[in-house]
């Protein structure tokens, strides 16, 4: 046997590494997900509601009565979120969520602003989505066709970023005839051939956004009280300056869309800010511009209020509180 020492120096080697390796993998970040039915599925069977957004009557979705209404519902939720969850990926649950969201819906109605007695004006989507504050929503469709004594399911399964409502990954297909199957059964069978690639998808995009940080849109407005507006200057430099300076140094690689601007209001879109604050939390829009405001207290002594509108949007209103 002629094994020279550097030889197994080399295998030690390989060894370490190979467990380094394995080590990462593990550690890689994964986006949360919600599985929930998809607005199509919820009008086919009933499952719809009004709300008056602003003098705008919009349905959306009725999560709670879908859930507490079809026992289909919950397995195939449940089915969807096993085959995530063996693949690593972490999950917020739907039920649990519409259940903080009544919690706290109460205090919603009651923020105003303490001066003017402007409301916090949000959609149950958007109030939804800020209380999961998942990264991906995972929207499921499917159809029980009947040929004779087979069943079989048509899916349709897409990846939905949650703070841009861009789909970002998908699958569909039509699963195996079966004499006895039950649907959720039905389901899994046949989602869970594309299950690797539709998870591909969504990995693939979540590490894009750790590189090049999450999108949101920024607006900045203006209470009407004639007292302060973004032209008006300290030190010589206008506000809408100082605010884009602060925007240029604290987004991703100084990414941002001033696509709209005039002394009352600034549209900021595709502003690319980090995933998570320096504590480890996710950060959404209504975090990122609270440091805006902070900044604005600390160094001009400027109040401002914000406002969301779900986990991708957020508006600073300058002037007061």
């Amino acid at each position: 046997m002629n094994f020279k020492f550097s030889d197994m120096k080399r295998s030690i080697f390989s060894i370490i590494l190979f467990c380094f390796v394995l080590s990462l993998s593990a550690q890689e970040k994964k986006p949360t997900i919600m599985v929930v039915p998809s607005d199509v599925w919820c009008n086919q069977n009933g499952y719809m509601t009004t709300f008056d957004n602003q003098g705008t009557i919009q349905k959306v979705p009725d999560y709670k009565a879908a859930l507490q209404s079809d026992a289909d519902l919950l397995l195939v939720i449940g089915a969807i979120n096993t085959l995530m969850a063996d693949r690593g990926f972490p999950l917020k649950n739907l039920e649990s969520t519409l259940k903080s969201i009544e919690q706290r819906m109460a205090e919603d109605n009651m923020t105003v602003s303490k001066t003017s007695g402007a409301e916090l004006a949000e959609s149950p989507l958007d109030r939804l989505r800020r209380t999961a504050k998942a990264d991906i929503i995972m929207q499921i469709t499917w159809t029980v066709n009947v040929t004779g004594p087979k069943k079989s399911i048509t899916y349709n399964l897409q990846g939905i970023d949650s703070y841009t409502d861009k789909q970002i990954a998908g699958a569909q297909g039509t699963g195996d005839p079966s004499f006895t199957a039950e649907t959720p059964v039905l389901l899994q069978e046949a989602v869970v051939t594309h299950m690797d690639n539709f998870c591909f998808q969504l990995q693939s995009y979540f590490d894009d956004l750790v590189a090049k940080g999450r999108e949101v849109s920024v607006d900045v407005r203006v209470f009407d009280t004639g007292e302060m507006d973004l032209e008006t200057e300290f030190n010589g430099v206008e506000l809408t300056e100082i605010i884009d300076e602060w925007m240029n140094a604290n987004t991703v690689n100084h990414i941002f869309n001033k696509s709209d601007a005039s002394e009352n209001y600034i549209q900021y879109e595709q502003v690319r800010i980090p995933l998570y604050k320096t504590n480890g939390a996710t950060m959404d829009a209504e975090s990122f511009v609270r440091n805006l405001r902070t900044y604005l207290r600390q160094e001009y002594q400027i109040q401002s209020k914000v406002m969301t509108r779900g986990l991708g949007r957020a508006i600073l209103v300058i002037g007061e509180k």
